[in-house]
């Protein structure tokens, strides 16, 4: 029998949380996983086991973040089978071009990478371009490393150019207190709890309502000076990406809503590229 390291209700109450946060009965989850109703439960209340197979299949079925799937075995006595890798070190070779290659094809657009946290760890150069006229005194070459979240909120950052912030706000903010609900994540509650010490933050904005609906795409309206720019973002996700790094990137790209915008963010590219060493 694997060693718990003394933990051994952890596994039970996580398989239970996470059950729970997808609104599964036992055997909604055991029918997802092909497993007995009656297993399930057991697994619950501690009186089974699970094999490092078994906590997979469950954590599948229930759709469990790679990181969190790992913390599901290792409280169940066995190693992680998910690798998780330092962000900081270079990405494998065939996600880096797959970046690559997306950044390079949506010039002069913007196209932004995030992690959980909401922090940029690339971008391209339509989106440096466009960070670098949102906030005149950022250089837009050290754009990797901002916050995305913070950014958004913050009233020396990006939120006086955000025409429709009342929008983008609350669809942000709610979205960010999802996932902090969904996943206790630490690094993420931090990021969350500094943004919700900001004024630009509504007060009724504050209490996520779980009924709304999250949109699939948000529309954009920025104004700086004289410059009008309207953009639909959207976000994705690597496919079955088998490694914790991977499954928490995520991809937003941003696309011209009318031809003035267009034209703008083909002129702030080139003169970014302009620029460059």
């Amino acid at each position: 029998m694997p060693e718990t390291d003394g933990r051994a209700g952890l596994f039970p109450a996580l398989l239970k949380h996470w059950r729970g946060q997808r609104g599964l009965s036992q055997l909604d989850l055991a029918l997802a996983a092909d497993v007995s109703s009656r297993h399930v439960s057991f697994l619950e209340t501690g009186r089974s086991t699970p094999s490092a197979e078994m906590v997979v299949r469950l954590a599948t079925a229930l759709d469990v973040p790679l990181r969190h799937a790992n913390a599901m075995l290792r409280a169940a006595g066995h190693d992680p089978v998910y690798p998780e890798s330092d962000p900081h070190r270079a990405l494998p070779e065939e996600v880096a071009l797959a970046l690559r290659l997306m950044k390079d094809h949506h010039e002069p657009f913007p196209l932004v990478v995030i992690d959980r946290t909401y922090d940029v760890v690339d971008l391209n150069h339509g989106a440096r371009a466009l960070f670098g006229m949102v906030m005149g005194d950022l250089d837009p070459a050290a754009a990797t490393g901002l916050n995305l979240l913070r950014l958004t909120f913050d009233p020396a950052g990006a939120q006086p150019a955000l025409v429709n912030f009342d929008e983008i706000g609350q669809a942000l903010l709610w979205r960010a207190q999802r996932e902090v609900l969904a996943e206790r994540d630490g690094p993420l509650r931090q990021v969350l709890d500094e943004v919700l010490a900001l004024p630009t933050v509504a007060e009724d904005w504050r209490r996520v309502d779980l009924s709304a609906p999250s949109s699939p795409a948000l529309v954009v309206h920025l104004r700086a000076g004289d410059v009008d720019l309207r953009f639909i973002t959207t976000v994705t996700v690597f496919q079955a990406p088998q490694a914790v790094l991977l499954d928490e990137l995520r991809i937003e790209t941003w696309l011209p809503c009318d031809a003035a915008t267009t034209e703008t963010c083909r002129a702030l590219a080139a003169s970014f590229s302009a620029g460059l060493p």
